[in-house]
This record gives structure tokens, sequence and C-alpha cells, in this order.
């Protein structure tokens, strides 16, 4: 049984068609990456899922749960936490204050305190700089704290949108080691990224869109030796 499905799913941003009737599965404990040219329709289709944009028609099933017509707040509540796209955390809060912002359904300070320390064995680094201004980390710490506020929600979903923009191989590495960390603790994790190389080698499952439609799915390993794959989107 699938944990995420999305059937026919169709999303217009004023009159222009962004996503065309596309359907996807998640498997739970998979990763799912999805590959395209910028405006294919990859961060409308994580948009969608978390109810930060709304569809136009076609169906989003969660545990056997329609979500479609849901509030983004109640999609984080069944368990779904969404990383977006240039990290967006709160830059005049601490480091400490924004992974607390991403707390708010936990009542408890005990759990509080958990998700904290889960966040900070992860990165040792916002430890460090937990009583530090947001705006004060380098671009690859930000993307450290946005991770890590989605944890603090206990998804069972992870929505990742383009986690290692910007960032210097060395911290791509990094991304690439903390995503195979979070799926190897049982996390389902749907992956847009532009690095494709790195999209491939870390998903079970690879979708590529193509102007709103799908135009390829297949097993992560099998894509990455797609000879159309690799001419489009691997460099050869």
């Amino acid at each position: 049984m699938a944990l995420l499905e999305i059937k026919d799913l169709r999303v217009h941003y004023g009159k222009a068609e962004a996503l065309k009737g596309i359907s996807m599965k998640v498997e739970p404990g998979a990763v799912v990456a999805l590959l395209g040219a910028n405006g294919a329709g990859k961060s409308t289709t994580l948009r969608t899922i978390s109810g930060l944009k709304k569809l136009t028609s076609g169906e989003i099933w969660y545990r056997k749960e329609r979500i479609h017509d849901l509030p983004a707040h109640e999609i984080v509540r069944r368990g779904i936490a969404h990383i977006p796209e240039g990290r967006m955390v709160f830059a005049t809060l601490t480091v400490r204050e924004n992974l607390e912002m991403g707390a708010y359904l936990i009542k408890g300070k005990q759990e509080l305190a958990g998700g904290v320390k889960r966040v900070f064995d992860y990165f040792p680094v916002l430890k460090e700089r937990q009583n530090q201004p947001a705006v004060s980390l380098s671009g690859g710490e930000q993307q450290m704290l946005a991770t890590g506020r989605a944890l603090m929600s206990s998804p069972k979903l992870l929505l990742m949108d383009e986690p290692s923009m910007g960032l210097s191989p060395l911290l791509v590495q990094q991304v690439g080691r903390i995503i195979r960390d979070l799926n190897g603790e049982g996390m389902t994790i749907i992956l847009l990224e532009q690095n494709a190389r790195m999209a491939l080698r870390l998903a079970h499952y690879a979708y590529v869109l193509e102007v709103g439609h799908i135009a390829m799915q297949g097993e992560g390993k099998k894509m990455a030796n797609d000879e159309y794959v690799k001419r489009t989107y691997l460099g050869g």
C-alpha cells in the first residue's frame, strides 16, 4: 500500500496549467526523486502536496486519507513536512527559536527537548550556534536548520525542495549523507534536486517531469543508466 498517491493532478497559476494530469505513488520508506528543468512543475508538485497550493482537479491520498482539501497546518499534523526551496529560515530568530517554530504541534516540554536533542545530534554545529540569529549562519548551516526545523514535527514524509542549491561540493556531499541517514531510520522522502546525479544515487524510484507532464519514471539506478536521462540531466 502506497504511503502517498497522486491521481491525475492538475494545477493552474491563473490560466497557465503548471501540472497537466500527473499521477505518482510513493511507497513507505522510499526515497523518490523528482527530476526536470526549471518550470517543469517539480516545486508545484511539492507545494500542492503540502497544501501551500490548491489543485484544480485530481486527488492526493496519504495513508488512505484524501488530503488535498485540508489546510497546510492539518497536513503537517498528519505527518508531512516541507523544506521549501531557498531554506526560508526566520532570519532574526535564533537557531533554537527556529527549531521551536517547527515544533508548534508538540505539547510537552520533554518531547520538545527530545526533538531538539535529535536535531543537535544530526547537526552538532547547530548546537554550537543555537543562540545565534539564523541570518548569521552560512548557506549550508541554514540548510541544516531548515531540515532540523522540519524534523521537529516528527514527519513520516519529508518533502525536500533543492536542498543542495547554492552549496559547495563538500556540503552537497553532507546533504546527501543526511538524506541517506534519515531514510535509513525509516523516513520516506520526496527529493526535488537539480543535482540529478546525487538524486538518482539516493533514490529508490524517480520521476522526470517535463512541462507539467511525467515524461519518464523508473527505479533510480535504472534511470541513472538511461541514455536519455544521462544525455539530458547528467551531462552525458
